[in-house]
């Protein structure tokens, strides 16, 4: 095809840089470094507390051998997935365990009580691994096959997810997150019998007794207690706690149950004979967004106190169960996902460990190889979790503890930012373009563009299929320190649209991606949208609750029988139902290439300019444009599509012709175009997997500017109806 550039010369060209590090102001890149800390591509620092122990590819969840001895951790990541045991007294991993896709591990595990076996969830597969455990080592045997039919015969996917053994291990509850079921296992003859439970279920706690079972159903607000002394499990009663539910922990004697909240940031305080619940925040702070996403949880022997592993904070809060308050919280690695307590020790997974850094080394992702990256490439595989280890501190030290996370996530406010950062100030932006590509790092597009923090042999696509984008980086600012917050477009568009990433998303996306059953969990596909969402989740919802104006143009849409619509009825109501979402067969610009199945209508740059135009003419140009343009994402070497390059100078055209719209309207004095990537998965960096592309284009006046900012990031902010937004 012939590669088009537009041409943007606007008369004096400017640029605005909204922000820079929306967390603690680092002068680094983001990645491990050598004194064993870390800046994640979120922009905070990771500083570790304690031992600290290498794990595999995302440790989702951890369990301590009765005899104290060996901790056992299931690494459930995209690439290879495994089995860990950890000597508890080196603090060395004795034992991996393997298993490539389809084979699979998730979140489940739990010890015989006599601590001879180890049981496993095996989700996609439909089983639960069975080993037994002798002289500090493991030996797998014969898995315990789950039903994958109902009893009418209909294919069922249950999905095992969290597992717990009754005192006298006789029986396994299983929770079937895939099937709103909970599953009990008879572990002498191997019968299963399966009960509806809530939505998603993900963690299971036994009571003392071993008569009833504790589920929570990550895809709502609520715990069920079941019933399981009978042959039948049945549900006994319905708890609402807070806002998707994730792990649980049981009081020693049975009366209290603790349960972390991931989506609003509370631990609910179960009483379980009365079946009431009280919630205790963990926020940092009060009125602070959602986002601190509480995943597990752990008691001191007495039961004084509870710690919760804060996954978006890279912490663990110590809660003083007396005072119903957190008293302190201390920094441990990127995304803590599971805790353990035994002998005064604190233990915790930390599912991202210290980072991803530079993945240009062989094997690393090209969308012009016919060959898959390589593990230790790819940005969804290549992060090893870790495992902190320490002592947890009290009263002063605790408090200097607590001093050091707030150090490591404090927000930057740095000067020199022309929007305001009060109500009522004045802006010189009235309107903001969101423009939103796929897949791409720095390196693959600006790697050779001649300014900036480049390599160049790792540039893939530049003037001959990238010219505008390249261009406009040159013309307004080269930003060359910014970085998708997550690995892979399932959490990428959760942070696109949200600043945040949930812990279902963090956690389903690998199964889903290396074929191992699990659905998409972003984007409006997973059921649990369509459940409780709490207030405020995405921009758009911000942006409706303040009054403020705004328009969609394939952000979260479905591209099912070719109609183009949002799940969301907020953002449904501002879509334009004649633009394409992500649907690589039809073309972003017009006669770049032919579409590859019919019903792509009219292309879609030519869709948003016409509207766009029609906003100038009526004066109804919204305050912001949600504006996704795909297909830089590429096809790779699909036989029949076009080339990764020509993908990419479809996509370099429709944003040249953008901007040039734009620039060329009267709304152009006072609009400002932000335009980045979801992720940064499918492409080299000598920096970070993470580190992707990011323009700020607008006439004010920053223009050919080089800026570094302090491990940059997006973040959503909506002050004000006359300020609506900023991207970060």
């Amino acid at each position: 095809m012939k590669f088009k550039t537009i041409p943007v010369i606007i008369g004096t060209l400017s640029c605005v840089l909204v922000g820079s590090a929306a967390f603690a102001a680092v002068s680094t890149f983001a990645g491990p470094h050598e004194d064993g800390t870390a800046v994640t591509s979120i922009g905070m620092r990771v500083t570790p507390t304690g031992q600290q122990t290498s794990l595999g590819d995302l440790p989702l969840n951890s369990a301590i051998s009765p005899d104290g001895k060996r901790l056992a951790v299931t690494n459930n990541g995209q690439g290879t997935q495994s089995l860990q045991l950890v000597d508890l007294a080196d603090h060395e991993v004795d034992q991996t365990i393997s298993y490539k896709s389809p084979e699979s591990l998730y979140m489940g595990l739990a010890w015989s009580p006599d601590g001879t076996k180890l049981y496993a969830s095996a989700a996609a597969n439909s089983k639960i691994r069975t080993y037994g455990y002798s002289g500090g080592k493991l030996a797998e045997g014969a898995p315990i096959q789950l039903p994958t039919t109902t009893p009418a015969g209909k294919a069922v996917n249950l999905f095992p997810a969290g597992l717990a053994i009754t005192p006298d291990g006789k029986r396994l509850v299983v929770a079937d997150q895939l099937a709103d079921a909970v599953s009990v296992v008879d572990l002498a003859t191997g019968n299963v019998s399966t009960t509806p439970a809530g939505h998603r279920p993900l963690s299971v706690a036994v009571s003392p007794d071993g008569t009833t079972a504790f589920v929570t159903n990550q895809g709502a607000s609520d715990i069920s207690a079941v019933d399981i002394t009978g042959a039948e499990p049945k549900v006994s009663r319905t708890v609402t706690v807070g806002l998707h539910p994730n792990k649980s922990v049981l009081s020693k004697d049975g009366h209290t149950l603790y349960v972390a909240n991931g989506d609003d940031d509370t631990v609910s305080v179960v009483d379980t004979a009365a079946g009431t619940s009280a919630n205790i925040s963990v926020a940092p702070e009060k009125g602070a967004p959602v986002g601190t996403n509480p995943t597990g949880l752990a008691l001191d022997e007495a039961g004084h106190r509870l710690f919760v592993s804060n996954s978006g904070n890279n912490d663990v809060a110590v809660v003083d169960l007396a005072q119903k308050a957190v008293a302190g919280v201390v920094p441990v690695g990127w995304y803590p996902s599971s805790l353990a307590f035994s002998d005064g020790t604190l233990h915790v997974t930390n599912a991202k460990g210290l980072g991803a850094g530079p993945n240009n080394g062989p094997g690393h992702p090209n969308p012009e190889s016919t060959a898959p990256a390589a593990e230790n490439q790819y940005s969804g595989s290549m992060i090893f979790g870790t495992l902190s280890s320490f002592s947890v501190p009290e009263g002063g030290q605790l408090q200097k503890a607590t001093e050091q996370v707030k150090n490591n996530n404090r927000p930057d406010t740095a000067g020199g930012n022309i929007i305001p950062r009060q109500p009522g100030q004045e802006s010189p932006i009235k309107h903001v373009i969101y423009v939103v590509k796929e897949n791409r790092t720095y390196d693959q597009v600006l790697g050779s563009l001649g300014k900036g923090n480049g390599d160049p042999s790792l540039n893939l696509f530049g003037d001959e299929s990238a010219p505008n984008m390249r261009a406009l980086s040159k013309k307004f600012t080269t930003i060359d320190n910014f970085y998708a917050d997550a690995e892979v477009s399932a959490n990428g568009w959760n942070w696109v649209a949200s600043a945040n990433s949930n812990p279902y998303a963090e956690q389903m996306w690998p199964a889903n991606y290396s074929g191992r059953k699990a659905p998409y969990p972003s984007e409006g596909n997973a059921p649990e949208i369509a459940a409780q969402q709490p207030d405020n989740t995405y921009v758009w919802q911000r942006l409706a609750k303040a009054g403020v104006s705004f328009r969609n143009y394939g952000f979260y849409v479905s591209n099912n029988a070719g109609t183009f619509n949002a799940a969301d009825p907020v953002l449904d109501a501002q879509t334009d139902h004649n633009y394409h979402g992500y649907d690589l067969n039809c073309p972003d610009s017009a006669g770049s290439f032919a579409p590859l199945k019919p019903g792509c209508g009219t292309p879609r740059i030519e869709e948003w300019a016409n509207d766009f135009q029609s906003q100038v003419t009526s004066g109804t140009v919204p305050t912001v444009q949600f504006v996704r343009l795909p297909n830089d994402h590429t096809q790779a070497t699909r036989v029949g599509a076009p080339t990764p390059k020509a993908y990419v100078a479809d996509n370099d055209y429709a944003l040249g012709k953008l901007v040039d719209t734009v620039s060329h309207s009267s709304a152009w004095k006072d609009t400002a175009i932000f335009v980045t990537e979801d992720d940064a998965q499918n492409g080299p960096d000598h920096v970070d997997a993470h580190r992707t592309l990011a323009l700020a284009i607008s006439p004010t006046p920053r223009q050919g500017k080089s800026i570094r900012p302090s491990t940059a990031r997006r973040q959503w902010s909506v002050p004000s109806a006359s300020l609506p937004a900023s991207v970060r």
